[in-house]
């Protein structure tokens, strides 16, 4: 009889990930990760102190898995289009990631100004978008409305149209790059009056 296989920490990773893919994150528990192992419940309790640590595990995985989604390919309107495609194709995971709690204590400021950001940000300058503290600007802007499109698809069965999310992307860009432009017209010490504002 050939000797059992060896569970890692990194295959009750793999296996919590593709159960929260499949089921979502609340369905990991030391019984579904053991049965999708093929194994007992000793390792997955040997590896980890808490289904709370495999939990933090997963959402680790799945945050790199989905910069690397972003990042993959072409930047700008690529990356707002792979956004959005991925909450409607990984809506349990994306509902992991945006929705679940994981951010808790963090301002969007934080979120904003978050290194992790970084590579997202630079496949975006790559592409076009306006450099400096700009791109960070405009960034946000989009991010906002990509995140409440994302949302939407995220949480209900909705259809997916890739021709209108693109045009509605282009259309939030081309605003949020506009009023980064408007701002940096503004001279830093003209007051505006109560009618300006």
């Amino acid at each position: 009889m050939p000797p059992k296989a060896k569970i890692t920490r990194e295959m009750i990773v793999d296996a919590a990930f593709e159960i929260a893919r499949a089921d979502g994150a609340e369905a990991i528990n030391a019984r579904t990760v053991s049965q999708r192992l093929g194994c007992s419940t000793q390792p997955v309790l040997y590896h980890f102190a808490s289904i709370d640590a495999i939990r933090r595990a997963v959402y680790e995985k799945a945050d790199a898995y989905h910069t690397a989604y972003l990042t993959q390919g072409g930047g700008g309107l690529d990356i707002a289009m792979r956004y959005v495609r991925f909450a409607a194709l990984e809506k349990r995971l994306f509902r992991l990631l945006f929705q679940s709690g994981g951010l808790s204590g963090k301002s969007l400021k934080g979120l904003m100004d978050a290194e992790a950001l970084e590579p997202v940000l630079d496949a975006l300058r790559a592409a076009g978008f306006p450099g400096g503290a700009q791109t960070r600007k405009v960034f946000r802007q989009v991010f906002l409305f990509l995140h409440g499109y994302a949302s939407m698809l995220a949480n209900n069965e909705m259809d997916y149209d890739e021709a209108e999310l693109a045009l509605d992307i282009q259309r939030a860009y081309r605003g949020a790059v506009q009023i980064a432009k408007e701002e940096e017209a503004v001279r830093p010490d003209r007051v505006l009056s109560k009618v300006e504002i």
